[in-house]
């Protein structure tokens, strides 16, 4: 039987936002998340500010342990936010963008801009830029490599998804709107079972979208927004990441176990902020993309094969 909750953060207890992705160097899984320091009390939301990017391992993507967290990434002095890593592997450089906010603010205040780094082993990482794509607050960003060669960065602003596009993952140029309606944050893209897919996190599950070409996106339905039966799964599925591993694609997402599903607490404690990572099997039945998070599940994680991170999972 699959473990549920698949991990926790030893330290702060908020791991959340996780990326899934082959080490090539270490030969093992990497999950790379935002580091909610749930356990601290303090004023409204400094909690969800001031977090690191935490680091845990895998041989087989079934038994994670905590490494730390992501060194050298201080672009200026003091305690700021990192949030929501994408982390995209290409030509033997790991190219990370990642949601940035200086200091620690007590509300959701505070530009957040989307920083570029590169990296030979996922861990010394070389700052690059800081991208010009948008005159608001962007975060949230997804990589996948185009059919006709360019690369395309989805991304959240003002509660919808937006685009830019790259020739070369260092020099982005805006697209404009993708998908819109309903606010949502976290898009992520991937292909599987002859179709390319866009999940968002709705905040009442995850929104779907289906693609021939990774440009026109037709609304495909929702997904963890039933609450499972598993520990810490009994809540909707949030911020997700999908990894494509042979036939087979697995969803890692995490809950707020101990909150009520569509009602937001009214005053925060350790056990609403707490969170844990899960793990779920995705199919598609009739041209639809679905998840039965209580359906049992043998995880089978692959390392690449294919020049591109994209080719076997989403690169997020």
């Amino acid at each position: 039987m699959m473990k549920t909750p698949l991990y926790r953060d030893p330290i702060y207890d908020g791991a959340a936002d996780p990326v899934v992705i082959w080490n090539r160097e270490a030969k093992e899984w990497w999950m790379i998340y935002t580091n909610r320091r749930a356990t601290v009390e303090d004023r409204q939301f400094a909690w969800v500010h001031g977090t690191d990017l935490g680091v845990a391992s895998s041989k087989d993507g079934n038994d994670w342990v905590y490494r730390g967290t992501l060194p050298g990434l201080d672009i200026e002095w003091g305690r700021n936010t990192f949030w929501a890593p994408e982390i995209y592997w290409h030509e033997g450089i790991y190219h990370m963008y990642v949601t940035y906010i200086q200091g620690v603010p007590e509300d959701w205040v505070g530009r957040a801009d989307m920083l570029h780094y590169t990296s030979p082993d996922l861990l010394n990482w070389t700052f690059q830029s800081r991208l010009v794509i948008s005159e608001t607050n962007i975060i949230d960003a997804c990589i996948y490599h185009l059919p006709n060669g360019l690369f395309r960065m989805w991304f959240k602003e003002d509660n919808n998804t937006y685009a830019a596009d790259s020739k070369d993952l260092y020099h982005w140029e805006r697209v404009g709107l993708i998908i819109e309606g309903r606010g949502h944050e976290g898009p992520n893209v991937f292909r599987f079972k002859e179709y390319y897919w866009l999940i968002v996190d709705e905040w009442r599950g995850q929104g779907v979208y289906r693609s021939d070409d990774l440009i026109k996106w037709e609304r495909n339905g929702l997904i963890l927004d039933q609450p499972g039966s598993r520990e810490d799964d009994g809540t909707i599925g949030l911020h997700a990441d999908v990894v494509c591993s042979g036939d087979e694609a697995y969803i890692f997402y995490f809950t707020h176990p101990e909150r009520v599903t569509g009602q937001e607490p009214p005053s925060y404690t350790y056990g609403t902020r707490r969170s844990s990572i899960q793990v779920a099997q995705l199919e598609v039945v009739d041209g639809k993309l679905v998840c039965d998070r209580d359906r049992p599940f043998e995880l089978k994680l692959m390392p690449p094969t294919c020049e591109y991170e994209d080719m076997v999972s989403d690169g997020n």
